[in-house]
């Protein structure tokens, strides 16, 4: 199954990060935060203004982003856990 979001919203993978305490444990998944970095593998064409003319997106399949701690929606698709959410959720993009 393949998801094409709409309008200016974007399918964003987390970035999980494998969190370990100083005394070298392992922290399980129910203490870790939510992620708040994530890999954009899918986006719409981007909203329309007022004269209906389509104003494009920032953000492109591939880019690593940095979203709001609560942003989006999560869902399932093939076992992975990922987010739909509207672009203006985004903070920025993370470049290295």
């Amino acid at each position: 199954m393949t998801i094409r979001p709409l309008g200016d919203r974007v399918l964003v993978e987390p970035v999980e990060k494998e969190e370990t305490i100083a005394g070298g444990l392992l922290l399980p998944e129910t203490a870790k935060e939510k992620p708040q970095q994530g890999n954009v593998l899918a986006a719409g064409e981007g909203r329309r203004d007022e004269e209906g003319k389509r104003i494009p997106m920032d953000v492109k399949v591939g880019d690593k982003v940095l979203f709001a701690k609560y942003a989006g929606t999560e869902i399932k698709l093939d076992g992975k856990k990922l987010l739909i959410m509207k672009e203006s959720d985004i903070l920025g993009i993370i470049t290295e």
